[in-house]
């Protein structure tokens, strides 16, 4: 199955690794930097020009990428479970 992102985005839901919460993930220092070392080692994927609720980790034919979206991680769990 797949779950869309937004905008052009699609990703196969077998390659996620977690769905989180943008705002409340930050605030331990481990997400932030475990997220500024994706950075530098260019593993991240803006979804959206807009403002990101939410991040996805996922691992994509062995090497990781992480997608910021500005959908909530709410909706994106939602949307996966729909069959």
């Amino acid at each position: 199955m797949y779950l869309h992102l937004g905008q052009d985005t699609v990703i196969r839901t077998e390659d996620i690794i977690g769905v989180f919460d943008l705002d409340t993930a930050t605030v331990s220092k481990r997400t932030r930097d475990f997220l500024n070392r994706a950075e530098k080692r260019n593993e991240i994927r803006l979804v959206s020009e807009e403002l990101p609720k939410s991040f996805i980790v996922c691992s994509k034919e062995g090497k990781q990428v992480i997608y910021l979206s500005q959908i909530s991680s709410g909706t994106l769990l939602k949307r996966a479970g729909q069959r």
